[in-house]
């Protein structure tokens, strides 16, 4: 996989407790802070790729009225709390 350098600011304190990581799970800060930005690009881009196909959704008209989607959300509760009683 490629890789490139990337420098960033934190505070003292967060270097410090990556550090304490760095050390107790025997890997580098380099290594730990690069696993972190990865997750958070990850996580931040898919929530944004989610508001964008749901603002495409609602301008192409591809939505369910609210009170159809709550009906449909209380008869799934519902049919789980009565499934839950059963096993009990």
């Amino acid at each position: 996989m490629e890789s490139t350098t990337l420098t960033i600011r934190v505070p003292v304190e967060v270097r410090d407790k990556l550090a304490r990581i760095a050390s107790g799970t025997r890997r580098s800060k380099s290594y730990l802070a690069a696993e972190a930005v990865t997750a958070y690009v990850e996580r931040e881009l898919a929530i944004i790729e989610g508001i964008q196909q749901g603002l495409a959704d609602m301008a192409a008209g591809r939505t369910v009225p609210h009170a159809q989607a709550m009906a449909e959300l209380r008869a799934v509760v519902d049919e789980a709390v009565q499934a839950k009683a059963k096993s009990q």
